[in-house]
C-alpha cells in the first residue's frame, strides 16, 4: 500500500468513526437522554454488564484516574451510574451503571442501528456484516477511547 492509500485509508475510517459517533450521540440525546456525551457511552461499555472500579475504567478510556474520577463524580451527579463497595476488595468502590444508565444504553444501541442503516441500504446487510467481521479482525478488543 502506497502512503498516500494509507492517507486515504485512515482519512476514510477516522470520518466514519466520527460520524457514527456523531450520529449515536444525537439519537441519544433524540430519545431524551439530555447531557451525555460520546464519552459518557465509551465509559458506559466497560461499565456494563458489572461494572468496573475507576482504575478500570481509566485504562479503558486511555485517562488519567483523575480524570476517570470527574467523569465518574459528573455521572453519579446526572444519575446515570452509582458507586457500591466492591464484592472482592474492601478498599475499592465498583462503579455501576444505574437504570438510567441502563436506558441510555439501551437508547445508544437503538441509534447505533439507526446509524448504521444507512450503509446496509447503500453496500447490502451481507457486505455490512463483512465489513463488522473485517474490522473486528483488525481491532478484536477495543478499547475505544473517546475524543474529549
Amino acid at each position: 500500500m502506497q502512503n498516500s492509500e494509507a492517507i486515504a485509508l485512515s482519512a476514510a475510517v477516522l470520518a466514519v468513526a466520527g460520524e457514527l459517533t456523531r450520529r449515536i450521540h444525537e439519537g441519544v440525546v433524540a430519545r431524551g437522554f439530555e447531557g451525555v456525551r460520546p464519552a459518557h457511552g465509551f465509559a458506559f461499555v466497560r461499565l456494563a454488564p458489572d461494572g468496573a472500579t475507576v482504575t478500570d475504567l481509566a485504562a479503558h478510556l486511555g485517562v488519567t484516574k483523575q480524570a476517570a474520577s470527574q467523569l465518574v463524580e459528573e455521572l453519579v451527579r446526572r444519575g446515570y451510574v452509582e458507586r457500591r463497595p466492591h464484592p472482592g476488595d474492601a478498599r475499592a468502590r465498583l462503579v455501576v451503571l444505574t437504570e438510567l444508565g441502563w436506558a441510555c444504553t439501551r437508547a445508544a444501541e437503538e441509534a447505533a442501528v439507526d446509524a448504521v442503516q444507512p450503509w446496509v441500504e447503500l453496500l447490502g446487510e451481507s457486505e455490512v456484516r463483512v465489513l463488522c467481521d473485517r474490522l473486528v479482525r483488525i481491532a478484536p478488543y477495543g478499547p475505544i477511547r473517546p475524543t474529549w
